[in-house]
């Protein structure tokens, strides 16, 4: 299988998890895709769901296959949420936010009841930190916060570049919240937890894209087929 055909395993397999009636929190990304197109398919063939997508991205494609949306407002309590991951480890810790869309990927998933992740196998790692973490920045004050960030991984023991996130055009890339991201190449993050600790602390960070606690099923397709993984 090439990795479109892996991501469309991933999707289907999380598909057998939505039921009639859920209210669904729909993720972002090349793998959530997957995953909108396979859902629309049953919407089209009578299913009822209602979706909160994590992206105006998201939002566009849910619409043009025809997959009723509701925003976090109207339906602030989800039953579950499927998403893709940049990364993720054994113990179902993730890095998000390739996509830039990780503070409403985040809310989605911490206002629902379960989070299904869905990926291909290049995507499990041992340690996490090879794919640059991603953190959301307020744009006031955004040079000052990037030394508080490199300071604060200096404590941990990280080092690595930190750069900020620019679109194909050389802007300066801007969030659907209005925020920027900085990629962190830490290389390999040994503690997550204190790293969000430290990163929480920072009053410029509006987010980071460490999902600790939050998935409770990994769905894995590689060659030899469909895999889960539970949290622990």
């Amino acid at each position: 299988m090439d990795a479109r055909q892996m991501k469309i395993k991933a999707a289907a397999a999380a598909l057998a998890h939505v039921e009639n009636g859920m209210r669904l929190g729909i993720g972002t990304g090349s793998t959530a895709e997957e995953f909108v197109r396979l859902l629309a398919e049953k919407v089209a063939d009578g299913m009822a769901v209602e979706g909160v997508p994590t992206s105006e991205r998201t939002a566009r494609l849910c619409l043009e296959l025809g997959v009723p949306l509701k925003s976090l407002d109207e339906l602030p309590h989800l039953d579950l949420t499927i998403d893709g991951a940049d990364e993720l480890d054994s113990r179902l810790r993730l890095i998000k936010g390739g996509g830039g869309a990780l503070l409403r990927e985040k809310i989605v998933a911490t206002a629902s009841d379960r989070m299904i992740v869905i990926a291909d196998e290049s995507k499990v790692v041992e340690t996490l930190g090879a794919f640059p973490l991603p953190i959301e920045v307020n744009p006031f004050g955004s040079a000052s916060t990037l030394l508080a960030v490199e300071k604060a991984a200096s404590r941990l023991g990280l080092s690595g570049a930190l750069t900020w996130r620019h679109t194909r055009d050389d802007e300066l890339f801007t969030t659907d919240g209005g925020h920027y991201i900085l990629d962190a190449s830490f290389g390999r993050i040994r503690d997550a937890e204190a790293l969000s600790a430290e990163l929480f602390s920072i009053a410029g960070v509006v987010e980071h894209g460490l999902f600790i606690n939050i998935a409770s099923l990994a769905i894995i397709a590689g060659a030899d087929g469909v895999r889960t993984l539970q949290a622990t």
